[in-house]
């Protein structure tokens, strides 16, 4: 089947780190931001309201962390393969991210990737602000950009699948034909029409129906 796409949640899922944690270690509040983390992807706060509480954080990071993070951050094992091999089928592959679009740009043209959305970071004189600019892109937004993306290839969103870990990502896996839990949070598998867990991301292929 043809004219497919498929969705990837990115920190916790495309990669094996949380990308706000690794910009928030050089701020020194790594703990603090970790703990919001965990609270938002079990679905205890509001996304956007934890996102402006760990991006406050931040401020003041020299903006040289983005080459810095994206020379750290590892690719889930797999991962290469799955959009590859879904690529290759015809499928078409896209990354929704609660992260940031300064990471998430360079992690998409590593996959050969060309449709992702993402956070920005304000930046002013070569260091965060503390804030983003632009739409947060939350859980209502993942979905929307899912049905977006479906829109642009001209196909139905049932025809779409989503894989992601968090409670930001229930929407978007909702929205989809098939929603996928990969190495997910307790809630996030409960709701997921299919839950694998496994080291390797390519385990996704064997629940696709292609």
């Amino acid at each position: 089947m043809s004219g497919r796409l498929i969705v990837l949640d990115v920190d916790s899922t495309l990669i094996t780190s949380e990308v706000i944690e690794r910009i928030a270690a050089r701020a020194g509040t790594e703990a603090e931001v970790a703990a919001v983390t965990e609270s938002a992807m079990r679905g205890e706060i509001d996304f956007a309201e934890s996102l402006r509480q760990r991006v406050a954080t931040l401020e003041g990071v020299p903006d040289s962390v983005f080459a810095e993070v994206i020379d750290e951050v590892e690719l889930t094992p797999g991962a290469e393969e799955l959009i590859g091999t879904l690529q290759g089928e015809g499928w078409t592959a896209a990354l929704v991210s609660g992260g940031f679009a300064e990471i998430v740009e360079s992690l998409a043209g590593r996959v050969g990737i060309t449709r992702f959305r993402a956070n920005r970071l304000e930046v002013a004189d070569g260091r965060l602000t503390g804030r983003t600019v632009g739409p947060v892109i939350d859980r209502a937004a993942k979905a929307e950009a899912l049905r977006e993306f479906c829109a642009e290839l001209g196909i139905s969103p049932a025809d779409a699948v989503a894989v992601g870990d968090g409670a930001n990502d229930l929407d978007m896996m909702a929205a989809a034909g098939l929603g996928i839990a990969f190495n997910a949070k307790p809630l996030v598998q409960e709701q997921a029409d299919i839950a694998v867990n496994s080291r390797s991301l390519a385990d996704v292929l064997d629940v696709i129906e292609r």
